[in-house]
Formats: C-alpha cells, sequence, structure tokens
C-alpha cells in the first residue's frame, strides 16, 4: 500500500490537490481512499442522544450505524493512522493532513513565507496557491492541481513508495533511521524502501481480531525468547518447529 500527505495551511487548495490525485490515480486504474485528517475538537460523526450513542454508552466499544444509503463504523476516540491503514484495502491511499506523521509530502502554501516554514526532506513536490505563478521552488517542481494533473500525478507514482511501519524511532531503528528519516532518505535517493528490517523476514505474526500488529526486530527477539524459553520445558517440543499461537481473551 502506498501512502502519501498532502498538507499544508488552511485554504491554500489542500482538497482540490487530493480530489485531483484520486481521480486521475483511479483513471490508471487503481483502488485510491483517503483520509482527511479534521483539526477540531468539535468534530464528531455521532450526535449526543441518538440511538447509536446509547449503544456506544452502553458496550463503552465500537459501534456500527448502518443506514439505507450510508454505514459509519464509529470509535470514540482519535485512531493512529497505522490503525486507520491496518482496515484500509486499497493500492493507494491519500491522506489530506497528518504533516507530523513519516510520509512522502505535497505541500500546500500560498506564498515563500509558507513554503518556508513547511518544507522539510519529506516534501517532494508543491501545489496550492503558489502554483498559479511558480512552476518551480528551489529543486522542487510545483503542479497546478487541474491543469498538470498527468505530470503531476507521475510524479507522485515516480516518488511514493509502500509505506513504511511507522513506528516509533526509539522501538526500532534497526536500520539505523527513524521512519521519518527514512522517509527523507529515500526520496533523495540514498536509500531503498527494502532496507526496512520491521515489516520483512519477520519470525513473529501478531494479529489482533485479524489486524496484523507490526513488531520491531528487537521486540520480535524477545516474544521468541520468552515463548520458546516456556516451551522447551514441555513434551512434545521440538527445536526449529514453526509455532502457532491463539488466544481467545474473552
Amino acid at each position: 500500500m502506498k501512502v502519501f500527505s498532502v498538507s499544508g495551511y488552511h485554504r491554500t487548495g489542500k482538497t482540490t490537490v487530493v480530489v485531483e490525485l484520486i481521480k486521475e490515480l483511479k483513471s490508471r486504474g487503481y483502488k485510491v481512499v483517503s483520509i482527511k485528517d479534521i483539526h477540531s475538537e468539535n468534530f464528531t460523526m455521532e450526535k449526543e442522544g441518538s440511538n447509536s450513542w446509547k449503544h456506544w454508552q452502553a458496550s463503552g466499544d465500537v459501534v456500527i450505524a448502518r443506514g439505507q444509503n450510508e454505514t459509519y463504523m464509529i470509535w470514540h476516540r482519535s485512531l493512529s493512522l497505522n490503525e486507520m491503514l491496518d482496515k484500509l484495502d486499497a493500492d493507494w491511499v491519500v491522506v489530506e493532513g497528518m504533516r507530523s506523521e513519516a510520509l512522502p509530502r505535497i505541500i500546500c502554501a500560498e506564498n515563500q513565507n509558507e513554503l518556508e516554514e513547511l518544507i522539510d526532506g519529506t516534501v517532494f513536490a508543491i501545489s496550492g496557491k503558489y502554483s498559479d505563478d511558480h512552476v518551480f521552488y528551489k529543486d522542487l517542481p510545483v503542479f497546478k492541481a487541474e491543469k498538470d494533473i498527468k505530470d503531476f500525478t507521475d510524479r507522485v507514482e515516480a516518488k511514493v513508495f509502500d509505506v513504511l511501519p511507522l513506528v516509533k524511532g526509539e522501538c526500532c531503528c534497526e536500520c539505523g533511521l527513524s521512519c521519518r528519516e527514512m522517509v527523507v532518505q529515500i526520496l533523495a535517493g540514498n536509500k531503498s524502501r527494502d532496507i526496512c528490517k520491521t515489516d520483512r523476514d519477520r519470525n513473529v505474526v501478531i494479529k489482533f481480531n485479524g489486524n496484523d500488529l507490526k513488531i520491531v526486530p528487537y521486540v520480535q527477539q524477545t516474544f521468541i525468547d520468552v515463548v520458546i524459553g516456556y516451551l522447551q520445558n514441555l513434551k512434545g517440543y521440538k527445536k526449529g518447529s514453526k509455532i502457532t499461537i491463539e488466544i481467545d481473551d474473552k
């Protein structure tokens, strides 16, 4: 799954960029979904006192609300990007916002001052209002969402790679870099995506309700040591065996 972010200042054209890229990616045969990050403490898809709200009050857990035309799965908390991605099935995910996540980014801005505040090594293209009068900013190409959409999408296809595990740096860095640092190095052409050690050649796979849990190599080895340390005392254990454990935590 390839994931990238479109971020920048309010009212600089982010949503227009997202919509145009989604349409063009879909026209190229990809399955595309999007995530809109909403910076408002008052935002809710729920209504206090509604029947679905009463369901949540009773269960304290996820509620599915199905109507004749729409279905909502409601979590009464903010999910992490990894949690959301685990629930999606797509070739591409376009995220509007989430500028702090370890993703390749497109920046939307109105002027040079805004660009200077926003640009770092995770940025591979510029768009938004700044594209009205510019085609480059330093070494970064500037695209007008509607007019340049084919070249814009070519750039996205060329620069965006399979999403990294998005684990916290202090929990991993097996490759020597945090996920954000790795994004910078891949975009710069200094590293390749397959250098990541956390999401390939894993010896341990853990799933919660079918959702894959990313486990850094250190934690994998610790888990293996604990499990084998216990199992080797049981009759029937053979070194080198594949071990499958299923737990129904009810």
